[in-house]
C-alpha cells in the first residue's frame, strides 16, 4: 500500500500542533503507519520538521496569495490574510517554536519572503494613514505571528470559539496599530 505523504504531513502537522514534544512514534501511530514507515520518508524528526516547514511556507504563501494585499485599505488586507491563513495557523506555531528552523545560514529563505510580504502591507497602511508610524512594520508582522499562534491554540483547546479566530485576532492587532487622531 502506498503512503499518501501530505496525508502523513498533516497527520504529524495536527499532532505537533497539540504536542509539541511528540516523539516519532507517536506521529506515525497519528497518522496510521508504522514507525519504519514513517522513517522511509522522514529520516528523523529534523526531516519531519524540515517537511513541515515546506507545507507551512506553502501554505502560508497560498494565504498571502488569496488574501490579495494589494487591495483596497491595508486593514482589509490584513483581515483578508488573518481568515486565509487561519487552516495553518496551528502549524505555522508549531514551526514558529521550531528554533532549528530560524538558526544559522540555513534558514529557508520562504520565510524572508513571507515576512517582507507581511510587512509591506503594515507598511503600506503607515504610508497611507491607517497605522501608527511609531510600529515598526516587522515588529507589527511578528506581532500578527504571536496572535495567529495564541489564537490556533485557544481554539484547538476550546477555550474560545473558531468563528471567532479572525476577530480575535485582528481587533487586538489592528486595535493597537491604528492610528488615532
Amino acid at each position: 500500500m502506498a503512503v499518501d505523504r501530505d496525508r502523513v504531513l498533516r497527520s504529524a502537522a495536527a499532532l505537533l500542533t497539540r504536542k509539541a514534544t511528540a516523539t516519532m512514534d507517536e506521529v506515525a501511530r497519528a497518522a496510521g503507519i508504522s514507525r519504519a514507515t514513517l522513517h522511509r520518508h522522514f529520516a528523523g524528526r529534523d526531516a519531519l520538521v524540515r517537511a513541515l516547514e515546506a507545507l507551512g511556507i506553502a501554505e502560508c504563501e497560498a494565504a498571502l496569495d488569496a488574501a490579495r494585499l494589494d487591495d483596497g485599505p491595508a486593514a482589509d488586507a490584513v483581515r483578508r490574510l488573518v481568515r486565509e491563513i487561519e487552516p495553518a495557523a496551528g502549524l505555522l506555531a508549531f514551526l514558529y517554536t521550531e528554533n532549528q528552523l530560524f538558526e544559522g545560514e540555513e534558514q529557508h529563505e520562504g520565510w524572508a519572503r513571507i515576512d517582507s510580504r507581511m510587512a509591506a502591507v503594515f507598511r503600506r497602511g503607515q504610508d497611507n494613514g491607517e497605522f501608527r508610524i511609531d510600529l515598526a512594520p516587522v515588529w507589527l508582522t511578528e506581532a500578527l505571528y504571536g496572535l495567529l499562534g495564541a489564537a490556533a491554540w485557544a481554539v484547538a483547546e476550546g477555550r474560545v470559539a473558531r468563528n471567532d479566530f479572525t476577530h480575535m485576532i485582528v481587533e487586538l492587532l489592528l486595535g493597537g496599530a491604528l492610528r488615532r487622531e
